[in-house]
């Protein structure tokens, strides 16, 4: 591949502008580009970044196919290109990512909110549904919040609860504290804690996404996440399950009779978590599996008063 092929702004360069380089033809130059490297849906890749150089949404980027790039806006392209091929995340390039159809601002300090951690969103609400209306006045809190991505999820969708999120960075915090605001959520308070520490109950729902992965397998997993997203939102201990320990310990007593706990497993966690939890004196369900089908979300329950 040659250097005009892959680089919008040496394309013009070289080529000078009597021969300038349209939208779509950098978009295609970026997407052969990301495609020759290895990485997954390079055309889908390439778009997103085209339009964030250029500042156009979806239906713009389509109208402007043939527009013709200034210099600046190649070098732009350009430079979002050469982030994409360091193995950095499009989230993270963009600034932000969508989750349950929210658009979340996220930095380093944060994870890029995944689409499997909707089920535990969806395997909250069910857990919700069968003891309570969801226009009640419900107490919940997400545990190592992150970008507020849960929280935020599940107060979209229960009109009269009010949540809390906590995590250990400060960073994080203001990721999350930010979101609420952007969103126009005042329902929300954030507090600096790990896990449950600082937390006083009764909860109606508590959820989490704790770090599941063991210490050992990390230096195995894709580059966008090893070397993108915070390690200590990533790593569980020896075994995966050291945050799991900690929530089983602090949980149950904060929780309402028939409260609820869901967590975000990996996968084939869902039999050691569950006996975790088990021996907490919460009743385990059948874990809700995403759409891959790997069992992704847990759910404990406290018995009813």
């Amino acid at each position: 591949m040659t250097l005009a092929a892959a680089d919008p702004a040496a394309a013009m360069a070289q080529r000078g502008s009597a021969d300038a380089v349209t939208a779509a033809a950098a978009r295609r130059a970026l997407a052969r580009e990301l495609r020759a490297a290895g990485i997954d849906s390079p055309e889908f890749d390439a778009r997103l970044l085209v339009a964030h150089a250029l500042e156009l949404d979806h239906a713009a980027l389509a109208a402007a196919d043939a527009r013709v790039l200034s210099r600046d806006e190649a070098e732009a392209i350009a430079a979002l290109g050469r982030r994409r091929l360091a193995r950095e995340p499009v989230a993270r390039i963009l600034g932000q990512k969508e989750f349950w159809s929210l658009k979340l601002r996220i930095d380093a300090a944060t994870l890029v909110p995944r689409p499997e951690t909707e089920t535990v969103v969806e395997a909250a609400l069910a857990a919700l549904d069968a003891v309570a209306a969801r226009s009640n006045a419900l107490r919940i809190a997400d545990l190592g919040t992150g970008s507020g991505a849960l929280l935020l999820a599940l107060l979209a969708e229960l009109p009269h609860a009010f949540g809390v999120g906590t995590d250990v960075s400060l960073g994080a915090l203001a990721i999350a504290r930010d979101n609420a605001r952007r969103l126009g959520q005042s329902r929300a308070a954030f507090l600096a804690c790990d896990m449950a520490a600082a937390l006083d109950g009764p909860f109606d729902l508590v959820v989490a996404n704790p770090p599941y992965i063991r210490s050992g397998d990390i230096a195995a997993l894709a580059p966008e996440v090893r070397d993108f997203d915070p390690r200590s939102a990533l790593d569980g201990g020896a075994d995966g399950l050291d945050c799991y320990r900690t929530i089983a310990a602090t949980v149950p007593r904060l929780l309402a009779p028939g409260g609820a706990l869901v967590v975000e497993i990996g996968a084939g966690q869902a039999q050691a978590v569950s006996a975790l939890l088990s021996a907490a004196g919460l009743a385990g369900a059948t874990p809700r599996p995403d759409l891959n089908g790997v069992q992704r979300a847990l759910v404990g329950k406290k018995a009813a008063a």
